[in-house]
């Protein structure tokens, strides 16, 4: 479609930038408390959707095609690169297994939500469509992996822009309810730690692991940025040349593991195999990795068709994703109580397992809201 004001790759890829710049400048500049409740993400995938939709940009673009098949992989590299999975565990220590445990609640969760969706009958909210489990599988990744993450599960399922809307939807309306309840959790970590019967000196342990994380990186320099491209950009070549290469997977007629699917699995696999080299040293790729994933999702939004839309189904999917949050709550507790680890270990758990390592540097900090007296 090129009826659009603005329809070359070049003009495209500049107003998604533009989109992403905007919001993220608005809240600094503001501080608007509204941005406590509603992240830039919702606003940069909300805006091009209008934008499309209105005939300013295009639905389709050879933009959108680039940023699909090389921005995506370039993204999971420079994250995982930075991953320090031996530091996270000396931090955590048994709260990696509880982490573990509620990455296992949320799989189990997901697929139980989406078995409840399919037998509710409630036209014409429910059941919900059958392929509605691309859309699950998305907000997965994204409970268990972050933003980033759960971008990268929709590609590698093959997810339409609905499923993203349906995951980015119900991902901030449950974190509206469910952010707040592990924040409150403090009030009750005395009693909680003491029915847990967590040791006394678990907090005092972990503080003492996180004082001596060391998150080293090289000093910033043209070398040092000429290497972090020539990593990124190589892995993600060779992972789309064996990508196209392995065979595509059906199961019931329904192609399961498709060359998308390859792609995500071979950028994942080789850049955590970078990560335990002294390339996870390298400076400035969290930052562009993470500029780079928000263009992706304004780029998504973009390719958002309202005309198709179907906001009921969107309801009843976010009302299946609070069952799912449930489950994935009651894994956690079950966690806690096999593991004996404190109130403020489970609520880093549930709302850090989007990134390990991240919450292994703020461990520290944490801990100091979330202290009790020794008992």
């Amino acid at each position: 479609m090129n009826s659009a004001l603005v329809s070359s790759p070049a003009g495209v890829m500049t107003v998604l930038i533009a989109v992403v710049a905007f919001w993220f400048w608005l809240e600094r500049a503001s501080r608007w408390k509204l941005f406590n409740y509603l992240p830039p993400l919702i606003f940069i995938y909300a805006t091009p959707v209008l934008l499309s939709n209105t005939g300013l940009i295009p639905f389709d673009s050879a933009a959108y095609d680039f940023l699909r098949h090389y921005g995506l992989p370039v993204f999971i590299v420079l994250m995982l690169i930075k991953v320090d999975v031996l530091g996270a565990v000396r931090i955590m220590g048994k709260g990696v297994l509880v982490m573990l445990i509620g990455s296992l609640g949320v799989v189990l969760g997901g697929v139980l939500a989406y078995q409840l969706g399919q037998t509710i009958h409630w036209p014409p909210y429910f059941p919900l469509p059958e392929d509605s489990w691309r859309a699950f599988g998305t907000l997965a990744g994204s409970w268990i992996g972050g933003t980033g993450n759960m971008t990268a599960a929709h590609a590698g399922l093959g997810g339409t822009a609905e499923d993203l809307t349906m995951a980015a939807a119900a991902d901030q309306m449950v974190y509206l309810v469910w952010l707040p309840v592990l924040l409150a959790s403090r009030a009750f970590a005395e009693r909680f730690n003491r029915w847990m019967k967590v040791p006394p000196d678990r907090l005092a342990r972990m503080e003492r692991a996180a004082g001596n994380f060391k998150h080293d990186e090289l000093a910033l320099d043209m070398s040092s940025l000429v290497t972090l491209a020539l990593l990124a950009l190589g892995t993600t070549w060779v992972s789309l040349v064996l990508a196209d290469k392995l065979p595509i997977v059906v199961v019931g007629g329904a192609a399961v593991i498709t060359a998308g699917t390859w792609l995500i699995l071979l950028v994942t696999t080789l850049a955590l195999l970078a990560s335990a080299t002294p390339a996870r040293k390298l400076p400035a790729a969290q930052p562009i990795a993470m500029a780079i994933i928000y263009v992706y999702v304004a780029r998504v939004g973009a390719t958002m068709d309202l005309s198709e839309a179907s906001f009921g189904t969107i309801g009843a999917f976010v009302l299946m994703a609070y069952v799912w949050i449930a489950i994935h709550g009651l894994f956690i507790l079950a966690g806690a109580w096999l593991f004996r680890v404190d109130v403020h270990t489970v609520a880093i758990a549930s709302a850090a397992l989007a990134s390990a390592t991240y919450w292994a540097s703020r461990t520290r900090a944490s801990a100091s809201r979330f202290r009790v007296s020794p008992t």
